[in-house]
């Protein structure tokens, strides 16, 4: 990650973004307006371990995102898909960031009570309409943590193929 831009959506207290920070990342932690003193905090508590750097902005998802282009290496999600109504601005946000060479990481805990599956079917119907989904496997993941309901994807825009 040395030296990659990276963007973090829905970052909430900012841990998985600062950690990439730590691994020589050039971040932008994002989130609503009311967790950005949370992130300050959480980035000055841990500015010792940066290697890269790190900042905290601003982003509602469905909105201009003009000032995070060019469209970043990196961009990491971690449980941002459990409330429906975030879903079509969610994937606003990420056609709007990604360009062709944009790696999404996407990780979320699998939850079965209420609607949470038939969110998750919607999200991921809806992504595959412009995305490539590509399951990490389990034996792929960190030894310590992993676990059946931890899911990690690589997500990539489609290739769009011009017209003659």
């Amino acid at each position: 990650l040395a030296r990659r831009a990276v963007l973090e959506l829905g970052a909430g207290t900012g841990a998985v973004g600062i950690m990439a920070a730590t691994l020589g990342a050039n971040v932008t932690v994002t989130d609503l307006e009311e967790l950005q003193e949370l992130l300050e905090v959480n980035i000055e508590n841990n500015k010792h371990l940066v290697t890269g750097s790190v900042r905290a902005k601003v982003l509602k998802w469905g909105e201009d995102v003009t000032e995070f282009q060019p469209p970043p290496d990196y961009i990491l999600m971690a449980d941002c898909i459990y409330y429906e109504e975030s879903l079509e601005p969610l994937l606003k946000t990420l056609k709007d960031l990604t360009g062709p060479d944009t790696c999404v990481l996407c990780c979320y805990e699998q939850r079965t009570m209420g609607k949470n599956p038939e969110i998750e079917r919607k999200y991921f119907e809806l992504l595959q309409r412009d995305f490539e989904l590509e399951k990490i496997p389990l034996d792929k993941h960190d030894e310590e943590y992993r676990s059946e309901d931890i899911h990690i994807m690589n997500i990539h825009r489609k290739q769009t193929v011009g017209c003659l």
